[in-house]
């Protein structure tokens, strides 16, 4: 590997995973305001450390707050979807997180949705624990989500609900670029990510891939299962792909074209198979106190 690509290296894993001295970074606020990506989440705890104090001091048990921001236009459904969130981490490995969203179904009417989430996550191995160079984070948590769709009682479905899962997350810099992967385990019973309601639990399986080409760019895809929630719903898989632009050691940037199913099964009941909302432009604001 020549120097380039070696201060290329060195530079991103320090971006990605202390946090930058000059560059924001992962985790993002994801929709739900876990710290992730767009749909998943990661096992990297959200916010960074406060500068200076003491060891035993509040600021050095409690991280700097990081909020997201996140507007999804899923055109061919008439979906516009936004959803706002703030998270902070203690002790360097328990990550809390609350999150909104607010989606308006106008091609449907009058059918706007309020969503609520809290969320907690627990990084309980580091990365490259036991002086190694290939051990990923290894991360717990759940996600209590509410929903006020009117779907729910017209589906005969729970307003509320909750998500688990087990997540593991590695920078890998060996590579000529650095190559940032993820991946995990979910349960839920959500249907539509929990917009429209929850039923029964399904074990599913999600995934990221971002490469950096450059100290202040990743570039990645995005992959969730869907979740087979009974009664002949079952959620379509999830696809996106993204750019996200560090700009600043506070501003991230993100835009990204995702893939939820077909749309005009958003109503049905009896015919819910790969139920989604169709496909659409999603864009992110994202600010690391």
């Amino acid at each position: 590997m020549n120097n380039k690509n070696l201060k290329l290296t060195a530079a991103a894993a320090t971006f990605i995973l202390v946090g930058a001295t000059l560059q924001a970074g992962v985790p993002l606020n994801n929709l739900q305001g876990t710290g992730g990506i767009a749909f998943n989440p990661l096992a990297y705890t959200a916010g960074l450390p406060w500068e200076g104090g003491e060891s035993n001091s509040v600021n050095q048990v409690v991280s700097k707050p990081q909020v997201g921001a996140w507007y999804v236009n899923l055109s061919d459904a008439g979906i516009n979807w936004w959803a706002g969130s703030a998270a902070i981490t203690f002790a360097d490995r328990l990550e809390v997180s609350g999150g909104y969203g607010f989606i308006n179904a106008h091609k449907y009417g009058d059918k706007s949705i309020n969503t609520y989430n809290l969320g907690a996550k627990l990084r309980f191995l580091d990365e490259n624990a036991f002086d190694t160079a290939w051990v990923p984070a290894l991360a717990v948590g759940g996600v209590y989500k509410y929903t006020d769709s009117s779907t729910v009682d017209a589906l005969g479905l729970d307003d509320d609900g909750f998500d688990a899962y087990v997540v593991a997350t590695k920078l890998i810099t060996q590579t000529p670029v650095p190559v940032l992967l993820s991946a995990g385990l979910l349960l839920s019973d959500e249907v539509v990510n929990g917009v429209v309601g929850h039923n029964d639990y399904d074990v599913v399986a999600f995934g990221n891939i971002d490469v950096l080409p450059a100290e202040n760019v990743a570039i990645g895809l995005e992959y969730k299962q869907g979740v087979d929630a009974g009664d002949g719903i079952r959620n379509h898989d999830y696809y996106d792909g993204h750019v996200a632009w560090f700009v600043t050691k506070n501003l991230s940037l993100v835009a990204a074209f995702a893939e939820t199913g077909d749309k005009d099964k958003f109503y049905r009941r009896g015919s819910a198979k790969d139920l989604g909302v169709g496909s659409g432009l999603v864009l992110s604001v994202q600010y690391q106190f």
